[in-house]
């Protein structure tokens, strides 16, 4: 049986109208597109794949590895999952993106065959005073939200917040939300991709049409109530030379970010694979005796049961599991 070995990804990358050239450059995507607005780092979907880039499963889509390797890789909790549990992406929002909600595990099972999709997003990067759309002000009934969508009002209810880096949000099913202009995110999510637009500011696509809203079944699924909070934050923990903070614990995922500055070791047991996400600086990473350099943007798939990660260097990542 092959060891097991840290796996370094390369994303699939996704060019639609808000994205721009910022992840090839910045965050070091290889990709013939030239705009990039999406990198799908941990995928495992028909519509996206990630691909294995080092060691002997080289070559292989995320799919193909875990064929070959088995569910061990997943963890305890992830066998219990008739798909691959987790999608892991980075979002780079040049304009703004549209008005959206995903649905719930029931209207998503019945009407789009797939699983809920609750999602998580750490703001990487930001211009001052970028915004996002977190829910809405307050409650509304549905046939105002439905009108408010037909004259073009909708935002007028809208909860708007200001970002910073380092922001958290948790974005339930259900919740109304955009990302603004000019931020990057990490967003670790279930395993879904149905996607509901309210509202897209009028905008077309390349071929001069209007881009299609989905009201009828946004109607059905969106919470018409006040946003709750964004997230909290767990106390740092010191890990050796670095700082980890718990950023989201739910039933889907759980998300930290590393702040590295020297040595750390992390384990991996046999519960749960992990990911991790490069956001800052550089990181070197040790395990099974495979060695890793990584710079911004580079994510990597650690097994289940992989043992102890031994991570150098100065910089700063985001690590998912379930």
């Amino acid at each position: 049986m092959q060891k097991l070995y840290p796996v370094l990804l390369r994303a699939d990358c996704k060019d639609y109208i808000w994205g721009s050239p910022k992840l090839k450059l910045e965050y070091n995507k290889e990709t013939n597109l030239e705009s990039v607005a999406e990198s799908w780092e941990l995928a495992c979907r028909h519509d996206g794949m990630s691909k294995v880039l080092n060691g002997p499963y080289a070559g292989l889509s995320m799919a193909q590895y875990l064929r070959r390797v088995g569910d061990r890789v997943l963890g305890k909790k992830g066998q219990f999952f008739d798909k691959f549990p987790l999608l892991v992406k980075i979002l780079n929002a040049d304009k703004d993106l549209s008005l959206q909600v995903h649905p719930d595990a029931f209207f998503a099972s019945q009407y789009a065959g797939e699983s809920s999709k609750n999602e998580f997003w750490y703001i990487a990067e930001c211009k001052p005073g970028a915004t996002m759309v977190y829910g809405l002000k307050g409650v509304i009934g549905k046939e105002e939200f439905r009108q408010r969508i037909e004259d073009n009002t909708l935002m007028e209810v809208c909860n708007v917040v200001e970002v910073h880096k380092g922001d958290i949000f948790y974005v339930p099913a259900g919740t109304l939300h955009a990302i603004g202009a000019g931020i990057v995110v990490v967003e670790v999510q279930q395993n879904a991709n149905t996607t509901y637009r309210v509202y897209d500011y009028g905008r077309r696509d390349k071929n001069g049409n209007l881009r299609e809203l989905h009201v009828e079944k946004a109607l059905q699924v969106t919470k018409l109530e006040k946003a709750r909070g964004t997230g909290r934050r767990s106390k740092v923990q010191q890990v050796g030379d670095a700082k980890v903070r718990k950023l989201i614990k739910c039933p889907y995922f759980t998300v930290y970010h590393v702040d590295l500055k020297g040595l750390c070791n992390l384990p991996i047991g046999l519960d749960s694979f992990q990911t991790i996400t490069v956001t800052e600086g550089n990181v070197e990473l040790t395990a099974n005796e495979v060695s890793l350099e990584l710079r911004k943007g580079n994510s990597v798939f650690l097994p289940a049961g992989l043992g102890e990660c031994r991570y150098s260097g100065t910089g700063e990542f985001i690590l998912s599991r379930l």
